[in-house]
């Protein structure tokens, strides 16, 4: 109970910082969550897309933070065709 408290903590003051500049990365970003991610927020998670400037959002429904494996039917294709036009 400790540890998990002293990383809630943690979590805490690094969540209260200042936002990070992220219009300078121009690397192409691929940023998926679930819609019911209760580690990850999927405002925070929209919040990241909408800062980094060549990103791709993809929000899973009915999902938490797993979203990627319990729906890694619907993801991977997505996941291969932005990988792909990355190496174009």
């Amino acid at each position: 109970m400790a540890a998990l408290q002293a990383q809630l903590k943690a979590l805490r003051r690094w969540g209260a910082k200042e936002p990070a500049d992220l219009s300078k990365i121009h690397h192409a970003v691929l940023v998926a969550n679930g819609d019911s991610d209760r580690m990850v927020p999927s405002k925070n998670t929209q919040d990241l897309a909408r800062r980094l400037p060549n990103s791709e959002l993809i929000i899973c429904p009915d999902s938490g933070h797993g979203a990627v494996f319990q729906f890694h039917s619907d993801f991977v294709p997505k996941a291969l065709a932005f990988l792909s036009r990355q190496s174009k």
